[in-house]
């Protein structure tokens, strides 16, 4: 049975003094650096025949804020110097085969991927990948951003996990030139994975800002990590790691100093009982 613990605990204290069993896979998702206050505004709907919007069968619906999430990514010209300080902590808790992946975005992943390969050596650099997708504003003086990008080390430059037959597959742009049987079955995905954003009004959202989707990770548990495995995030945000790790046979640490994200993963992980605890 997959265990989940959770840390209410500045990520650089916890990576001090963590003394436990190797990790196989750390993903991290850290602050953009942006420069803004991230905020999202979490919504309830409640029956109530004048209501603001329709749903089902004609029912009438008011929806009404609960509460909102935020935390502050401006770090200035400290941001790479702040992350080093914890990946090289990161490193030395991780596997002898296991797997890093740092996921960021344009405004720093070339600063980032250059101290990652000072830390890990350019030889254990393994991918750069491209998560696209289409959601959001469109500014008119340049083109629009979106992707982000995750950064895929390894602690050994041959050994670690890569079970690409673990992995969901992807439909072709053009099934009816490969055939009925290889459309069916879909094609392996490359470095370049396209998957739209949590909707802020679908089922997985959880009102934490910048939350990842599942099936980003997903993909990343699955294929670069073994079933009960260790894996751990020390930006947990909305814990969508430990979500996949339960849900895949693995055991997870998710770790956040932001009081309010440590209030969604206890609701999130409610209904999953003595299998999580939180620290």
């Amino acid at each position: 049975m997959s265990t989940i613990s959770i840390h209410h605990s500045d990520n650089l204290a916890f990576l001090k003094t963590y003394s436990g069993k190797p990790i196989d896979l750390i993903y991290v998702d850290p602050p953009f650096n942006t420069g803004k206050v991230q905020h999202r505004q979490r919504m309830r709907s409640i029956a109530d025949s004048d209501g603001d919007r329709t749903g089902f069968a004609g029912r009438r619906y008011r929806t009404e804020a609960i509460e909102s999430a935020s935390y502050d990514d401006s770090f200035g010209d400290d941001f790479i110097a702040y992350l080093r300080e914890r990946i090289e902590l990161m490193v030395d808790i991780l596997a002898p085969d296991g797997s890093f992946f740092l996921h960021l975005d344009y405004r720093e992943v070339h600063y980032a991927k250059v101290m990652c390969d000072q830390i890990f050596g350019r030889k254990n650099f393994q991918n750069e990948i491209i998560w696209s997708y289409d959601y959001g504003g469109r500014p008119t003086r340049k083109w629009a951003p979106k992707h982000d990008n995750i950064l895929w080390y390894t602690r050994d430059p041959d050994h670690y996990t890569f079970d690409l037959d673990a992995s969901d597959s992807i439909p072709y742009m053009a099934p009816s030139l490969v055939g009925a049987e290889k459309a069916e079955r879909g094609k392996i995905p490359t470095d370049v994975w396209w998957n739209t954003i949590v909707s802020p009004t679908g089922k997985e959202k959880t009102g934490y800002p910048t939350q990842k989707p599942r099936a980003i990770i997903d993909r990343i548990v699955t294929v670069h990590s073994a079933p009960g495995a260790l894996c751990a995030d020390f930006f947990a945000g909305s814990g969508t790691l430990g979500a996949s790790c339960l849900a895949h046979g693995r055991d997870a640490i998710l770790v956040d100093a932001n009081a309010e994200a440590i209030e969604i993963m206890r609701e999130r992980f409610a209904p999953n009982g003595a299998n999580v605890t939180f620290t």
